[in-house]
């Protein structure tokens, strides 16, 4: 699928503001690539310890005259803030390894230190499924790990660590015990291929929370569900005196390629929350209806 190039509007000049670095516990306040903490390996399980990263919220500064807006400790969100990201001059690859998005790229805001896998598989819901299993594994809910088919039929990882696995046929979904009882994350590995394989935008159309626009938080998304559809990810959101809102918003696409913060282009990856629909790179602008929480 070829990318449009849409115009987006400047934001301004970006700056540290220092008193928004000390959120990540345990983390000291510096943008330069260093090796993941022990506590960031536990929250981001699928880090190696011989990675450099960058936390999205030391990486990433709010323009000048923003502030964070505040989220629940341990919350969805709170853990998106501290996101690992690659060095900055990181480019977007695909699964087989091919650079699709130049480093320099004027809509590319940063890359996630986060694997893909070797097949066409994790593409934009797909990522935004991965990284809140990935927040739920980390905090120790694994039995809330639970995501819908296209078809409707749920597919829990409790169900599929204790060995039961999915059938298709057409629409049609049967579970039967047919494989072994593992709750690695090996398995958990092939579980989410399962989810990524049948399920997509279409899913994520039916969560059921709709926020509004003036309640926006990290941790929502923007889905318009089709084939193809596209979604998009709320990582980060901040507000100024005037109550003007800002997000920073991340991806994953076609082909199967790294979850990326996306960028409207100009002099910062923030993109402004105050028109009627929200406008990003590489689609149409989504509409403030298309806003889910899950």
């Amino acid at each position: 699928m070829a990318r449009r190039r849409p115009m987006m509007p400047r934001l301004g000049r970006v700056l540290l503001l220092a008193g928004l670095l000390g959120c990540v516990p345990g983390v000291a306040a510096s943008s330069e690539p260093r090796a993941p903490t022990r506590e960031e390996r536990v929250r981001y399980p699928w880090l190696s310890s011989t990675r450099t990263i960058r936390p999205l919220v030391e990486a990433l500064p709010v323009p000048e005259g923003y502030t964070r807006v505040a989220v629940e400790p341990g919350s969805f969100g709170d853990w998106l803030r501290g996101l690992p990201l690659r060095p900055a001059g990181t480019p977007v690859r695909d699964f087989r390894g091919q650079e699709i998005l130049s480093a320099r790229d004027a809509f590319l805001g940063a890359v996630a230190e986060l694997d893909v896998g070797p097949v066409n598989l994790q593409q934009c819901a797909d990522s935004i499924i991965r990284l809140h299993a990935e927040w739920l594994w980390s905090r120790g809910q694994q039995e809330r790990i639970s995501y819908r088919f296209t078809s409707g039929d749920v597919a829990s990882w409790s169900r599929y660590a204790a060995g039961e696995r999915a059938r298709v046929s057409g629409s049609k979904v049967t579970w039967t015990k047919s494989g072994p009882v593992d709750a690695s994350r090996a398995a958990f590995q092939r579980y989410l291929d399962l989810v990524f394989t049948y399920a997509g935008t279409l899913s994520l159309e039916t969560v059921k929370q709709k926020p509004s626009r003036e309640d926006v938080r990290p941790g929502d998304f923007f889905v318009s569900g089709g084939s193809p559809g596209h979604a998009v990810l709320v990582l980060d959101v901040a507000r100024n005196e005037e109550g003007k809102r800002v997000a920073l918003l991340g991806q994953g696409f076609i082909p199967a390629q790294d979850f990326h913060v996306l960028s409207p282009g100009g002099e910062g990856p923030w993109f402004p929350l105050d028109g009627d629909t929200v406008a990003t790179p590489f689609w149409k602008p989504f509409a403030w209806s298309s806003l889910r929480r899950w």
